[in-house]
């Protein structure tokens, strides 16, 4: 009756076993380190940069606990924050010879103190959030002003070029604010402007008046299309900063949308708050231009000469130089995705460029005009454009997709797409909070949840066993079991733990132990009820199932909604919440009845259950005691 097969306890000791593995690196801690990522898109970390690390470390007399290279970074473990210092300072010197063109990042940070054979096994411990980790916290602020600027500034390019497509004269076109102002000479041809416009752009309502001899037509963007473009900013900056950061290697980043025109940045573990600006200051966009190739442009490539009027000197990879034209002949905003890939001829590693519809028009218009010439496409971060690849056009290239390659990397062709694909800020934004949390208030932060938990197991268990004697032990095991579990499965999930997760593993202590009380007041009553203690305690059991099943459901519910429409801390809380039902059901009626029949199953002839005191329905008292 109360017998478990082998296979189940097969699955308790599966369970414990893998419960204990990945909860083990939580209990490890995290060690002082530095962090060298890649400053440009064009820089690459790899074996020659973590020997430069290591020699710029023995130059400097520091011994690192150790130094690994990751795909983005390599990362220096240090034995202390001071050691710490003086290693940042001396990468720094070496890898970042000038600090207004930094090649490189060098940020402190945090990395897990686990021992090698957990990190083999994939074992690691919880992300812990800005309040517990330390880090640094950002707002930064859209202009949405900027936001509709840009657009009205874009949409003036697109109005001029749509009337001459439309053989539509107009006497000059030119944008006052975020107001496109255009002049005709006629009524007829301001009429046919006035079609075009409303046909072609819906999002522009339009006003005409007279002007002496002339009309002026003024169109502005409408105000429901002017919160959908200061929305569509919004998120583009948060996309583009999302993607930044994770190139970098910040582990959990947190960036959420704060107001109409807000954003909240906060990367735990970073302590190096100009390092963090930086971090969120890279974004990359592309260019294309033509290439000068008169006899005065060959001279300032090869610097005998002055760069002409009109023109821009840049350099190649190689260092060789080029001077392009500065009109742009397409930008990154014609971008709707890019691809690394392989060249189809050479098979060497490439970029693949998807453009939109009027990136595919523009495109295919310069290059069938300009067949044998070359065409340099550019890549800016932070200000400072490089040449990627200038190559000679052969034909006309329609159908809106375009290949970047030449002299690139497997790697660098997947680092090129992910900056393009990032794209720029959609909107200039500005820090108007900054705040740095350092390790120390973090690591309070962590002592007092942990004390706040373990105080609560340990008073739940004394008074479990208290009361419920024998039962309450199994009861308090299951409880154990169940915190064991949830940290291993949130630490399986790489789950980012925060005050309020610390905040529901309490809760769900409480919460996981209603399950045993209400196993143990069904048994109780079964005894109550004449029945013999082996029947007790397996209806007891299976009674109280369908109970904790529909109190679990519904609060899981609950658990459910706070992760589907919450945000911030309050998912935090609910992911928590959420895995820690799941495993209370495991761990209070699955485990701790492995517990019961374990002790009580193999015997035959049981009398009496050590359960505390059953009240009998006729006054009397007994207390139940094992045999």
């Amino acid at each position: 009756m109360n017998r478990y097969p082998v296979w189940k306890y097969a699955i308790i000791v599966v369970a414990l076993l893998i419960g204990a593995i990945y909860t083990l690196p939580n209990f490890f801690g995290e060690a002082p380190a530095v962090q060298v990522s890649s400053g440009k898109a064009t820089v690459k970390v790899d074996a020659a940069t973590q020997t430069r690390v290591e020699q710029a470390l023995a130059a400097a007399g520091i011994k690192p606990v150790a130094v690994t290279l990751d795909p983005n970074s390599v990362k220096v473990r240090l034995d202390s924050t001071d050691t710490q210092l003086k290693a940042k300072d001396a990468i720094q010197r070496a890898l970042v010879p000038d600090p207004t063109d930094p090649t490189y990042v060098v940020a402190l940070n945090l990395l897990s103190g686990s021992p090698q054979w957990l990190s083999a096994l994939r074992a690691a411990p919880m992300y812990l959030g800005l309040d517990l980790r330390g880090g640094v916290h950002f707002m930064l602020q859209v202009d949405m002003q900027a936001a509709l600027t840009k657009k009205a500034e874009a949409l003036a390019g697109d109005l001029r070029t749509l009337l001459r497509e439309k053989s539509i004269r107009h006497a000059g076109i030119n944008r006052n604010g975020q107001a496109i102002e255009v002049r005709f000479r006629d009524t007829q041809t301001l009429g046919a402007a006035k079609t075009v416009l409303a046909d072609q752009f819906t999002d522009l309502q339009v006003v005409d008046v007279p002007e002496g001899a002339e009309f002026k037509l003024t169109a502005t963007i409408k105000p429901e299309a002017a919160r959908r473009i200061q929305d569509q900013a919004l998120k583009q900056n948060m996309v583009t900063l999302h993607n930044r950061i994770n190139e970098l290697g910040v582990a959990e980043p947190v960036i959420q949308q704060q107001g109409l025109d807000r954003i909240v940045v906060q990367l735990p573990g970073v302590q190096d708050t100009a390092k963090a600006k930086d971090i969120l200051g890279r974004t990359a966009t592309l260019e294309v231009r033509m290439v000068d190739e008169s006899s005065d442009a060959r001279q300032a490539e090869l610097g005998t000469g002055p760069v002409p009027f009109g023109t821009e000197r840049y350099l190649e990879r190689t260092g060789q130089a080029v001077v392009v034209k500065k009109q742009v002949v397409l930008t990154g905003d014609n971008l709707t995705d890019a691809q690394p890939g392989f060249d189809n001829q050479t098979q060497e590693a490439a970029v693949h460029l998807t453009l939109d519809a009027k990136g595919s028009r523009i495109f295919k218009d310069v290059t069938r005009e300009n067949v044998g010439k070359r065409m340099a496409i550019l890549l800016f971060e932070k200000g400072k454009g490089e040449v990627v690849t200038a190559p000679v056009i052969r034909s006309e290239i329609g159908g809106g997709r375009v290949q970047i390659s030449g002299r690139m990397t497997t790697t660098e062709a997947n680092d090129v797409a992910l900056l393009l694909r990032a794209g720029s800020l959609a909107a200039p934004m500005e820090i108007i909070e900054e705040l740095t949390i350092g390790p120390t208030l973090g690591a309070e932060n962590i002592a007092k949840g942990f004390n706040s938990v373990a105080w609560g197991f340990l008073a739940i268990c004394a008074f479990m066993a208290v009361y419920y004697m024998l039962f309450g032990l199994f009861s308090g095991l299951a409880l154990a079991v169940n915190l064991l579990l949830l940290v291993a499965v949130l630490s399986m999930l790489q789950a980012t733990l925060t005050l309020p997760g610390m905040a529901a593993m309490a809760l769900a202590l409480g919460m996981a132990i209603d399950s045993n009380v209400l196993i143990n007041e069904r048994v109780r009553e079964e005894l109550r009820n004449g029945a013999s203690a082996q029947a007790a305690i397996n209806a007891g059991y299976e009674r109280a199932w369908g109970t904790i099943f529909d109190s679990n459901i519904t609060t899981l519910i609950a658990g459910l909604a706070l992760l589907a429409f919450g945000s911030g801390p309050v998912r935090g809380f609910a992911v928590v919440h959420c895995i820690g039902i799941l495993t209370s059901m495991f761990s209070a009626v699955f485990f701790s009845r492995g517990l019961v029949n374990l002790w009580y199953g193999r015997k035959k002839k049981l009398k009496t259950v050590s359960i505390g005191t059953v009240w009998r329905p006729d006054g009397d008292s007994a207390i139940t005691k094992a045999e």
